[in-house]
């Protein structure tokens, strides 16, 4: 099995071009990786047989698809809500780059069609979750990009944002789903870290870490005093049973009152 921890190999920093973190992981059946272009670079996106997510993570430019040109601008993660692609198999999406640009980009296989769509940072729902709880310990920012409620039913994929405020928790109370998920992280500052639980074991995380949860095993995470922690999160929908939501674990969702 995959480590459920996943350093990237070439931190610090990002290389240019395409950065992989995970990939062949027959257990999430998911590809996750960092784009990284310069200024005045463009780079296509497509394939055959899997349907595709690109997130703005920083930059300027614009992004194509359908013979549409869609500007980007996103200069803080901490304030500003991100511009995201997502796009089925045999649907060409390219990107060009202004200024040096950062996307996560996201793949599952999925042979099914449905209609491409841009979500603009305006059409991106802010949910603050653990407000006025638990003395606000888990307080955070929740970005759900898209998911059942707003992208095609045929769609494999759930994508969205967390902005953990420093020194508090989110993901809490510790809760679960069958799906699996990726996180991936980073932090301001750039050194600055965090740690997370999946399951029963603990990490120390760092700036591009990623961690696989599967097998319904608890997750919540925290970040260190003073460090603003961010993770995109990503979750596959199983055949025939999509991700509609968590389950918070026993006894902790008493917290909640």
């Amino acid at each position: 099995m995959t480590r459920d921890l996943i350093r990237h190999p070439y931190v610090p920093p990002l290389r240019a071009g395409w950065n992989p973190l995970v990939e062949d992981d027959p257990e999430v059946q998911m590809v996750l990786g960092i784009q990284c272009l310069g200024g005045e670079e463009s780079v296509p996106f497509y394939s055959t047989s899997e349907e595709t997510a690109l997130l703005l993570l920083e930059g300027r430019g614009t992004v194509e698809i359908e013979g549409r040109l869609i500007p980007y601008q996103r200069d803080s993660w901490i304030e500003e809500n991100p511009l995201a692609v997502h796009a089925p198999r045999g649907v060409p999406v390219a990107v060009h780059a202004e200024t040096a640009s950062e996307f996560a980009v996201i793949r599952t296989p999925n042979p099914e069609a449905f209609d491409p769509r841009v979500y603009l940072p305006a059409d991106i729902g802010i949910d603050h979750r653990g407000k006025g709880i638990l003395d606000d310990a888990c307080y955070r920012i929740v970005r759900t990009v898209f998911d059942r409620s707003n992208a095609p039913e045929a769609a494999r994929l759930v994508l969205g944002e967390v902005v953990n405020f420093p020194g508090r928790w989110s993901s809490y109370p510790p809760h679960h789903h069958p799906q699996p998920e990726l996180y991936y992280y980073r932090f301001a500052p750039e050194w600055g870290y965090g740690h997370g639980e999946v399951g029963e074991a603990v990490y120390k995380l760092r700036q591009h870490d990623v961690t696989r949860i599967t097998d319904n095993r608890d997750h919540s995470q925290t970040a260190a005093p003073g460090i603003y922690m961010y993770y995109l999160w990503t979750i596959r929908h199983l055949p025939g049973h999509p991700y509609t939501g968590w389950e918070y674990t026993k006894p902790f969702e008493t917290l909640l009152g």
